[in-house]
């Protein structure tokens, strides 16, 4: 049991793509998450495994969770949102596959400038695996904190 277990069970909850999808996650931390998908034959490609877009989904789901633990204290005053994203698909994905999310600055910093009244960014670099641990793709998604208005 983790403290950051609330996590899981919150975009569980309010993002049905990841019940749909089975998406489950292994680990998660504000430094670290670890998602993962089963080979569904309803979700494969034409070549045979995992589509694109499930793929997709499952390392943006990876960086929502890291970016919603590292920011879960800022909640009441900044939301959480995607910029932008950019996979690079490096072999065939076949079977279950796992993401990783991992922040690529630290939350301090980016807090810091959501302080001096900025648009902070924070980019969280995933890599997608296949069953024997070989990258399938890599992906950054870049999340921003938009401030609540008062």
């Amino acid at each position: 049991m983790s403290e950051y277990d609330w996590v899981a069970e919150t975009i569980s909850a309010t993002v049905p793509w990841v019940k749909t999808a089975s998406v489950t996650f292994e680990s998660v931390t504000p430094s670290r998450v670890v998602c993962s998908l089963p080979d569904r034959p309803d979700q494969r490609n034409h070549a045979g495994g995992p589509h694109a877009a499930v793929m997709f989904g499952l390392a943006e789901t990876a960086s929502g969770a890291v970016a919603l633990a590292a920011f879960a204290a800022e909640m009441g005053r900044a939301t959480p949102l995607v910029v932008r994203s950019e996979i690079r698909y490096r072999k065939l994905a076949l079977g279950a596959l796992t993401a990783e999310a991992v922040p690529s600055r630290e939350v301090a910093e980016v807090l810091a400038e959501l302080d001096a009244g900025t648009r902070p960014e924070l980019p969280v670099e995933c890599v997608i695996r296949n069953a024997d641990g070989v990258t399938t793709a890599e992906m950054t998604v870049v999340w921003t904190l938009k401030a609540v208005r008062a």
